[in-house]
């Protein structure tokens, strides 16, 4: 399996990582099992939370493959804001972990900008985590978070974080597209190593997963980490590493265009329903959908599972009211469209440009009816 540099850390970890949340729905022994034989196919990164099952996560990871320390970039995450409240979850985290350090502590889904302050400030969670490096507890110091990346980037310019955690897929990189055009490129700058989440989109592309890993593993990141939890989960993502091939930009493009999860909903941002004649920037309207519910409302339902994964997951991220915010301070909004029909035709992708656009003023606007 592929290894590349953790960022400016020193250290090198697999293309395929392993996420510890998905160890919460499987008893002990599978999780044993996956662990193992996990790292016996050179897999070496293994991550999860102070959060997961209250330490559950935690403490399988520690009775499964403690004894195989060395052999791993071992990573958790704290939820805690403050100095005192980091360094008791850490405390726990080791004590479950069975080990005296870990590589990587994330300040776990820093989603606001209070978050951050909170953070940041005098006798915050970042002061707790750098006492901890001091005593060699843990070794570097990294920052995560889901969907729109602006905490993130003003994270990196505030502080110099060793890594960077995100939702990276080739479905969300329509809905924020700023993490590939900004944070990604910020990350590499200031040397911080990028861990991409969320390969799937959540389980959205499983359907799809071979191209979805392919994607992945084919961004500028250093490890792409997979929730696993059966063996046929695993055995696939092993395999999708081991034969990985990098993406041609020309491979890229036909993924966007015939993609079925992206299909004729999720707009691709490529302007071309551009100009509107009453000044509707169209593409932007749609990409605040993307922050609102990842355009994953579609006003259809054509079949009833593909229905309740979509409205499991469509608010996953919780940016409804920043995509509401922003959509308000719009000169010109989408209920201004007067359907004249120019756009529709223009789009490659057959998107029924109008009602698009009038369904999204109903999410944004908060309107009483569709």
């Amino acid at each position: 399996m592929q290894h590349r540099p953790f960022g400016r850390t020193g250290l090198k970890t697999s293309i395929l990582g392993f996420g510890g949340f998905h160890l919460l729905e499987i008893p002990y022994s599978e999780a044993e099992f996956l662990l193992n034989t996990y790292l016996d196919a050179g897999g070496n990164y293994i991550e999860t939370a102070a959060s997961y099952g209250r330490g559950e996560s935690e403490r399988k990871i520690g009775r499964a493959v403690s004894s195989r320390r060395s052999e791993f970039v071992l990573v958790t995450k704290t939820g805690e804001r403050d100095r005192v409240g980091c360094l008791e979850s850490l405390d726990h985290s080791l004590d479950h972990l069975r080990t005296d350090h870990v590589d990587v502590l994330l300040m776990h889904g820093v989603g606001t900008k209070r978050d951050l302050d909170q953070i940041l400030a005098p006798g915050g969670a970042l002061e707790g985590a750098e006492y901890a490096k001091q005593q060699g507890r843990v070794r570097h110091i990294g920052i995560s978070m889901h969907g729109q990346p602006d905490v993130l980037l003003a994270a990196l310019h505030a502080y110099d974080f060793d890594a960077v955690m995100t939702t990276v897929n080739y479905y969300d990189r329509f809905n924020f597209p700023e993490i590939e055009n900004a944070l990604l490129p910020r990350a590499q700058r200031a040397g911080a190593a990028v861990i991409l989440m969320k390969p799937l989109a959540d389980g959205l592309l499983w359907r799809s997963a071979e191209n979805a890993f392919r994607y992945a593993f084919s961004r500028p990141v250093s490890v792409v980490v997979s929730g696993i939890n059966s063996r046929a989960m695993l055995a696939d993502d092993l395999r999708f590493a081991e034969r990985y091939e990098p993406l041609t930009r020309e491979q890229a493009d036909q993924l966007a265009m015939s993609a079925p999860e992206l299909g004729t909903h999720v707009c691709r941002l490529c302007g071309q329903c551009l100009p509107c004649p009453v000044g509707i920037d169209i593409p932007e309207v749609f990409h605040l959908e993307g922050w609102y519910d990842r355009q994953m409302g579609n006003g259809r339902v054509d079949d009833t599972t593909e229905y309740a994964l979509r409205e499991r997951l469509k608010h996953w991220f919780g940016n409804q009211q920043l995509a509401r915010d922003r959509y308000a301070t719009l000169a010109i909004q989408a209920d201004k469209c007067t359907h004249c029909g120019a756009c529709t035709p223009r789009c490659p992708y057959g998107l029924e440009v109008e009602a698009k656009l009038a369904y999204a003023d109903y999410k944004l606007a908060g309107r009483g009816i569709f």
